[in-house]
């Protein structure tokens, strides 16, 4: 009964949801569509999982209304596909709507003019102009100005909304949500800092809000009065510089602000639009519109209700809202009127029906990696890095076995654990050898910091649901070739993860030198002044734990720059946060040798840097000694996650997931 509010019913205009809880708009590209830009059956089923898992709305990725003014589709194959509103993409749409309809789930379709001038450089160097409210440097590919659309263009924008939510309507969804968020193309007339037109487009808040007007008229002609139209935008966009608070306070904003988001909802709700999502933050503020592991939960909530406070219709809102205490107090306390969830519900899709149970501690939680989530050009499928099933609903599903095995899991990382979980739901008998007193591998490390408390979630789900499974689990032992052949098992799964590396110097045995791993476990203390060597995601999160206990922290890294290789809105927030903590940063720098007192270094010449500690974070070798010693054993072997080479959560999970799927 605690989570009871969050299930209340609620309507939109004309529209009832049966509760509280929405899918977030989520991109359909990258392998959910086909080439004429209609959505296939695997964009299908993944919407349907998320149905049967109980939400009562979804709100689809964005569809693109045209391709002739913007042309951001190659119906050949090339360049940047959209998916795109057009008859010929309605069959499966009607296909979509009727299956989760009939689960209860009410199914809006967000409709979008296109990214303007957010447009990919890859789009652009194949010979597209991006167009934009005004001239304006792209985002991708700043050297490229965007051609101003001519008012005639825009006007035929309008009409092509129009006719996108007509065909949307006879296809049976249940309404649409207007794209004008994250600085795109809808976007950037709306806001002043893109907009610089003196058409009827253009001007105050309520000149450049014309398109928005306009928008809703032609799509209320054609449908009807009673068909649902929502809009969506951010309420802050963050444009005055890139840091949480590396910026001046008097620094003016040059994106939109609180105020104007006030003003902005007000305008919109006297227009006659049904309901408002709202979000945060453009291309600009990377990290705000696609928030990392590193920013809190409901980072943006406060916000959203100040503009929420500003109207009458209802709000829905999204921005890490996974946690259900989280998402019940948003309820409880009037921030919003709808959460919208989009990673939360990629990593387990049964979310809602498992927090109307009260089974809160089984939902797998979304660590904000976003390694497997993000679209990547003619790549994998998005997916989810904890869930290697979403996406392959029909694919990875799993079945129980027909053949009972005895199945040894040898390392309780987690890969390791993913396969005994897996492999124990299908209906063998796994034993699970750990060589500590402890499972979890490197989990355990990596969820020392506050910053990093996915993490822990994700660890306390795995050892939830390894101890609730009948798997033997044996910990402080070693595994070796003759105990396993004197088990006799059908299986052995080697998951002995990674080792940290060390540095080829002199030095790097003396007692103020430490790795990585054993400083986060508190093996190792560490003294005032640190020097973390390595500047990838570990030795950086590293520098920023011990930056906030009051050390002086400095990285020192080879290459040119910190955190290669991370996603772009993980480095940003990473190198804000280190900023804000003082971390000194060398880069181009090379660690010589290591002394009592310190390091010798040499960039542009040597010189020595006095630190009381020296923390390695350079990397982890595979532990794979094991499996190499079995050739030639009678039982199946295979080897997954670092023991194959060390690598992310995401990689140690499908292979984990692959590997128990098969045997």
């Amino acid at each position: 009964m605690k989570y009871q509010p969050l299930f209340q019913p609620i309507s939109i205009g004309s529209l009832t949801l049966k509760n509280r809880i929405g899918m977030a708009p989520i991109n359909n590209c990258t392998q959910m569509d086909l080439p004429t830009g209609a959505i296939n059956q695997r964009c299908v089923d993944f919407y349907l999982s998320r149905a049967q898992g109980g939400i009562g709305l979804i709100i689809t990725g964005a569809f693109k209304v045209e391709n002739k003014i913007e042309v951001c589709m190659d119906l050949r194959g090339g360049i940047m596909k959209w998916v795109l509103i057009s008859p010929s993409c309605m069959p499966m749409i009607d296909e979509l709507a009727k299956h989760v309809q009939a689960l209860g789930t009410k199914l809006i379709v967000q409709i979008s003019a296109g990214p303007g001038r957010v447009t990919r450089r890859d789009v652009i160097e194949s010979g597209v102009q991006p167009v934009s409210a005004s001239a304006s440097p792209c985002f991708f590919s700043p050297d490229t100005i965007c051609r101003p659309l001519e008012t005639e263009e825009v006007e035929r924008i309008v009409q092509a909304f129009g006719h996108a939510a007509e065909l949307l309507a006879q296809a049976g969804v249940d309404g649409v949500e207007i794209h004008g968020h994250e600085g795109y193309l809808l976007d950037q007339f709306s806001t002043a800092l893109w907009n610089k037109r003196t058409d009827k487009y253009g001007g105050d808040l309520a000149g450049r809000l014309t398109l928005a007007s306009e928008i809703l008229e032609i799509i209320k002609n054609r449908v009807g009065k009673e068909f649902p139209v929502l809009y969506r935008f951010g309420v802050k966009q963050f444009v005055r510089g890139s840091g949480i608070c590396g910026y001046a306070k008097e620094q003016s904003e040059l994106g939109r602000d609180l105020d104007e988001a006030r003003e902005m909802a007000g305008l919109l709700e006297q227009m006659g639009y049904d309901a408002l999502d709202l979000d945060v933050g453009v291309y600009e503020s990377a990290y705000r519109g696609h928030p990392p592991q590193y920013l809190p939960p409901a980072f943006s909530l406060d916000l959203i209700r100040q503009v929420k406070e500003s109207v009458q219709i209802p709000v829905l809102a999204a921005g890490k809202l996974g946690n259900p205490d989280v998402a019940l107090d948003a309820i409880l306390k009037k921030k919003t009127d709808v959460i919208l969830l989009g990673r939360s519900l990629m990593a387990d899709p049964g979310w809602p029906l498992k927090v109307q149970a009260g089974l809160v501690e089984d939902i797998r939680p979304c660590i904000g990696c976003d390694e497997a989530c993000r679209p990547k050009p003619n790549l994998k499928p998005i997916s989810c890095s904890v869930n290697p099933a979403c996406n392959r609903e029909r694919s990875m599903a799993l079945d129980l076995t027909r053949t009972r095995k005895k199945v040894w899991v040898v390392g309780g990382g987690i890969a390791g654990m993913e396969v005994a979980r897996v492999v124990s739901l299908r209906g063998h008998h796994v034993t699970l050898i750990e060589k500590t007193d402890r499972l979890g591998g490197h989990l355990i490390e990596a969820s020392v910091p506050c910053f990093k408390y996915a993490i822990k979630e994700l660890l306390d789900w795995y050892l939830q649901q390894i101890n609730r499974l009948p798997i033997e689990i044996c910990l402080n032992q070693n595994a070796s070739r003759d105990l396993l052949q004197q088990q006799s098992p059908d299986v052995v799964v080697i998951a002995t993860g990674s080792s940290p590396s060390s540095l080829n110097i002199v030095g790097t045995e003396k007692q103020n030198v430490s790795y990585c791993t054993d400083t986060l476990r508190g093996i190792v203390p560490t003294g005032k002044r640190v020097a973390v060597v390595g500047g990838g995601s570990e030795g950086c999160e590293t520098a920023l734990w011990l930056a906030r206990q009051g050390k002086n922290v400095t990285i020192i890294e080879q290459l040119p720059n910190l955190l290669d290789g991370v996603w772009w809105t993980h480095r940003a927030l990473l190198r804000d946060l280190l900023s804000d903590e003082c971390v000194q940063v060398l880069t181009g720098t090379t660690v010589r040798e290591v002394s009592d007192d310190g390091v010798l270094l040499d960039d542009t010449q040597p010189r020595s840097m006095p630190f009381d500690t020296i923390v390695l974070a350079v990397g982890m070798k595979s532990n794979h000694e094991l499996f190499d010693s079995l050739v030639g054993s009678s039982f199946e072997r295979y080897i997954i996650g670092d023991a194959v080479l060390p690598r992310k959560i995401h990689h140690a999970i499908w292979e984990a997931m692959v590997v128990g799927r098969t045997i």
